[in-house]
């Protein structure tokens, strides 16, 4: 929801500040690698317990990863090896975060099989990246949804706040995951089964072409064996038998 709604109203407001962070030296890549250490600090504090300042910590993670992109824009460094850096990194910090997570519920008493769940949450988050990402490739938007990265992040940030409602907030959160990816499947759908992507059309385009060159070739080397053949018998049978001179 925060990439349809939110997203561009953010970077207006955030500009002046990549322009005076540009000032200073520090890149795009910097903020970014920054933020997956304080989402490896956030993990190893939530894990041994310290839920508090896992939030402190979560609060300084989302800073340089909402300030990587302003930077890159401001810098006029904003690019495809950006963006992909960037997109790992997320994962990346996912990974962290709901490892952590999984990792405090696993030491918990009496926790049992419910430590399994921040792991399910990751994989339903993983499948949203993914759909997005292979959509994108393909020429299809698949933007949008109830439970994307900014949304994962306020809602660990209020399991860690509300540490009793932790268990029903990862359930809340594993809930709208999965409504997530199946909004994103069925929408890339709906694109694919009306339209063809202009990659996909180029790309149909030059094996057409090339299939119908080679399609002609073999034609014209067909002919040529036909019209040598051809010769070859006609010559044959044109031949003059040599007389006996008996």
């Amino acid at each position: 929801m925060f990439d349809g709604q939110f997203r561009t109203q953010a970077e207006k407001q955030l500009r002046p500040i990549g322009k005076n962070l540009r000032k200073t030296g520090i890149k795009a890549d910097h903020l970014t690698v920054l933020g997956v250490v304080m989402a490896g600090a956030t993990a190893l504090a939530i894990a041994n317990g310290a839920l508090r300042l896992g939030l402190l910590l979560l609060v300084l993670c989302a800073v340089p990863d909402v300030l990587d992109g302003a930077v890159a824009k401001a810098s006029g460094t904003a690019s495809p090896r950006g963006a992909f850096f960037d997109s790992v990194c997320d994962r990346v910090s996912d990974a962290f975060l709901l490892g952590g997570m999984a990792w405090y519920l696993s030491s918990s008493p009496g926790a049992g099989r419910i430590a399994v769940l921040p792991l399910a949450v990751l994989g339903a988050s993983l499948i949203i990246s993914y759909e997005r990402a292979k959509a994108e490739a393909l020429g299809y938007d698949a933007k949008g949804g109830l439970m994307e990265r900014a949304e994962r992040l306020i809602a660990i940030g209020l399991a860690l706040l509300f540490q009793p409602a932790m268990i029903a907030i990862l359930w809340i959160m594993l809930v709208l995951s999965v409504l997530t990816a199946v909004q994103r499947f069925v929408k890339v759908w709906r694109q694919a089964s009306t339209t063809v992507p202009a990659s996909a059309s180029s790309t149909a385009r030059l094996r057409a072409r090339r299939q119908a060159r080679v399609s002609r070739t073999a034609a014209r080397r067909t002919a040529g064996r036909q019209t040598a053949r051809e010769r070859f018998t006609r010559g044959s049978s044109g031949t003059p038998r040599r007389r006996d001179g008996n």
